[in-house]
C-alpha cells in the first residue's frame, strides 16, 4: 500500500486508477493522515460476451403472428381464448 497526498491524487487520478486496476491498493492522505483508500472493485473482470450460443435457437416461421389473436383480444377488452387443458 502506498500513501499519496490529495493534491497528487487529483493530479494523477487516471494513473492511480490504472494501478488500482492492476491490483495495487492506494491510500489517499489529507494533511498526512489517511483519508480514503482506492481498491479494485471485486468481480470487475472481463465484460460478459452477449450472443455466445454455440448453435442458434430456431425461430418458428409464424413468430411475428403466433400470438396475434390473443393480443387483439386484449386490446378489444375480451378475454383471450386458450386451448382446453388436457387432464391426466
Amino acid at each position: 500500500m502506498k500513501m499519496i497526498n490529495i493534491h497528487e491524487a487529483k493530479t494523477h487520478l487516471s494513473r492511480l486508477v490504472e494501478r488500482v486496476q492492476a491490483g495495487e491498493e492506494i491510500i489517499i492522505a489529507k494533511a498526512g493522515r489517511p483519508a480514503a483508500r482506492l481498491v479494485p472493485i471485486e468481480g470487475a473482470g472481463k465484460p460478459v460476451k452477449i450472443g455466445g450460443l454455440k448453435a442458434p435457437v430456431p425461430v418458428p416461421d409464424d413468430f411475428n403472428t403466433m400470438l396475434e389473436k390473443e393480443i387483439e383480444a386484449l386490446f378489444a377488452g375480451a378475454r383471450p381464448t386458450r386451448p382446453a387443458r388436457r387432464r391426466k
